[in-house]
């Protein structure tokens, strides 16, 4: 009995000091671990807190600890990613702002103060003065829209659309402006009519924008072209000509706000840089894609990809 006795004393001694160590191992881990994060957050650096360590409470606190590392050095990363883009932005906005109103501001001294100019110059002017008011106003409803596009609580109403029709209409708008440039028109739309969840004034935006672009930057190429296909539940819209394209390096960043290539800085174009990130935005609103695909002088297209729909 007393043998029993001793060895549930000895028993439970070994039980409390196990406990004391486990404590005392704990408590260094954790003070540790509030070291190793203040000394992240004290020099703002991206690493992770790591310390080897048996016990699974301790494995599960620093994995989810790491787990918000990551989401904040994410955080950090797209801040800084938009506080540039913003930048960009701001200073691409002045530019194009400031081009056009230095011209007016020209338009409207030679108007005031000189007196010797005859009235066929002041009409001339005048057209000029217009045309560069237009461009501006333009400039300036494209860069709200966006804005408005962009933002969370934007939605457009959807319906069942047939893409043949869209594109016919849009391509007609065109015609007589393609024949004019003396390009060879090529449209592939096919007769059994291919539908989407779509909204018809967005499409026609997005077409006007991809074919207007297409015959500014592209006529030198001699062809337009349009191709209306399915496949694979999806159905596409490739909108392409042969002209000079777009060089690798400007690729990623043609859907950028206000990004422009260096042609369309020429007042020739008249680029403004947001209707490709207006159209896909739309595309993408109406849960579709948009890609770009440009070889110089054998093919550069837009292609719209949307989920076709059968009922």
């Amino acid at each position: 009995m007393v043998i029993i006795l001793f060895a549930m004393i000895i028993f439970l001694v070994i039980i409390n000091v196990f406990q004391y160590l486990s404590r005392r191992k704990l408590k260094q881990n954790l003070y540790e671990i509030s070291g190793k994060l203040s000394d992240i957050i004290k020099y703002e650096t991206s690493e992770k807190v790591l310390m080897p360590t048996d016990q699974q409470a301790i494995q599960q606190l620093l994995i989810q600890i790491n787990r918000l590392l990551d989401f904040n050095q994410k955080v950090i990363a797209d801040y800084v990613k938009t506080k540039d883009s913003l930048r960009k932005l701001i200073s691409n906005m002045s530019h194009d702002l400031k081009t056009p109103l230095t011209v007016i501001l020209g338009y409207v001294e030679k108007l005031k103060l000189n007196e010797m100019i005859t009235e066929e110059e002041k009409k001339v002017l005048m057209v000029r003065l217009h045309e560069k008011v237009l461009n501006l106003t333009g400039l300036l409803n494209q860069f709200f829209d966006l804005v408005k596009i962009e933002s969370d609580d934007y939605v457009i109403p959807l319906s069942k659309l047939s893409l043949n029709e869209v594109c016919r209409k849009n391509v007609l708008e065109f015609y007589d402006l393609l024949l004019a440039k003396g390009l060879q028109v090529e449209v592939d739309i096919p007769d059994q009519h291919l539908y989407i969840l779509g909204n018809e004034d967005a499409l026609n935006r997005i077409f006007n924008n991809l074919i207007s672009n297409s015959i500014r930057y592209g006529s030198d190429g001699g062809v337009f072209g349009l191709t209306l296909r399915e496949g694979d539940g999806a159905v596409s819209v490739e909108i392409w000509d042969r002209g000079k394209g777009i060089a690798e390096i400007h690729q990623e960043r043609v859907f950028d706000r206000l990004y422009t290539l260096d042609d369309a800085r020429n007042p020739k174009f008249q680029g403004s840089g947001l209707g490709l990130s207006i159209s896909k935005r739309l595309t993408e609103e109406m849960k579709g894609t948009i890609h770009l695909y440009s070889k110089p002088y054998e093919k550069t297209s837009f292609t719209c990809i949307f989920k076709q729909i059968t009922y």
